[in-house]
C-alpha cells in the first residue's frame, strides 16, 4: 500500500503509540496516509478507537510476528 509517512512506535506502550500517531497526523495534509508500526497488542483497539474519535480513516491493520501495522488516512 502506498503511504506518505511512516511512524515506528515499536517498543512503546499505551498511550504513546496513539499520542505519536496524533502528532504525526497533525503534520500531514488531508487524504495523506500514515503507516504505523507497533509492538503493543493494545494498539489494535486503540488505533480503531482513535480513528473513530478523530474521524480519520483506519484503512487497514495487520499483525505479523508480533508487529502490528496500521494504515491511517488523515481526514
Amino acid at each position: 500500500m502506498n503511504y506518505d509517512k511512516e511512524l515506528d512506535v515499536r517498543g512503546m506502550n499505551c498511550p504513546l503509540p496513539v499520542l505519536k500517531t496524533r502528532k504525526s497526523l497533525n503534520d500531514m495534509i488531508s487524504k495523506q496516509v500514515l503507516k504505523i508500526i507497533s509492538t503493543d497488542a493494545g494498539s489494535i483497539k486503540d488505533m480503531q478507537a482513535f480513528a473513530n474519535q478523530t474521524e480519520n480513516s483506519l484503512i487497514s491493520s495487520a499483525e505479523t510476528n508480533g508487529e502490528y501495522v496500521f494504515f491511517m488516512q488523515k481526514k
